[in-house]
């Protein structure tokens, strides 16, 4: 007899460290909480070491509290290498372990290369597209701990970092509407003291000025942006371009 399995979660949004998640979707995530759906967040490394952080339980109790500020019901820390973060068949194995375990409708990961930022990044798309395809497959049971395939219905790209605003001419990509959540979103990400002293001010100044950017664009105070891995369909074309509020 198999383990018993959680509550089935909604989305599940995948970084390659603590703090990629709530600087490129918290908003998103804090949004759809509220509007009652289970929401997890998976870490592939626990981002240590990092300069500022005395060792990996600090920045795990961080982003715990972060993870409490959005709302989420379920936050995950793969024992992956920070900095040593590659595409390998074990950490694929390793992130569809917690696809088939969580059986999500929806994944987000990250979606390009960051220049002059963590390789990690990189490699954690990689990941996750190979996870998500992992899941799936059947006559593997002996590489998933006899987890049942799960077959997770959309997948997200989100950009991360700020040199992405090339994404916005990337076909199919739209707004999230974190109007009502950006506060929760900054929140979250000062719950990373140690990677984000008062000397770093700026950088939320940067976050919280790309979230109005990208949200001025779609007709919203805030917004953050996803493209999706493949073309979605409408089937209420008025509904969809102009929901009533």
């Amino acid at each position: 007899m198999g383990e018993e399995l959680p509550e089935p979660l909604d989305v599940i949004a995948v970084g390659a460290h603590p703090d990629d998640v709530e600087i490129a979707v918290g908003g998103t995530l804090a949004s759809l909480v509220r509007q009652g759906y289970r929401v997890g967040i998976v870490d592939l490394t626990d981002g240590e070491p990092t300069p500022a952080s005395p060792g990996p339980d600090v920045r795990l109790a961080e982003a715990a509290e972060a993870a409490r500020i959005l709302g989420v019901q379920v936050r995950v820390t793969l024992d992956l290498p920070n900095r040593r973060l590659f595409d390998s068949f074990e950490s694929r194995v390793e992130l569809a372990k917690v696809f088939r375990r969580y059986r999500p409708k929806i994944v987000m990961g990250i979606a390009d290369k960051t220049p002059m930022a963590s390789p990690d990044h990189w490699q954690a798309m990689q990941i996750t597209d190979a996870a998500i395809f992992y899941s799936r497959l059947t006559k593997w049971d002996d590489q998933f701990d006899g987890l049942q395939v799960h077959t997770i219905r959309k997948q997200l790209w989100f950009p991360l970092g700020f040199s992405s605003l090339k994404a916005l001419d990337t076909p199919g990509a739209f707004v999230s509407d974190i109007s009502d959540s950006l506060d929760a979103k900054m929140e979250s990400i000062r719950a990373y003291h140690t990677q984000f002293p008062t000397s770093k001010e700026r950088i939320f100044r940067m976050v919280e000025g790309f979230a109005k950017t990208l949200g001025g664009t779609a007709g919203f105070v805030a917004g953050e942006l996803f493209i999706p891995a493949a073309p979605l369909g409408v089937t209420d074309l008025v509904q969809t371009l102009c929901p009533d509020k």
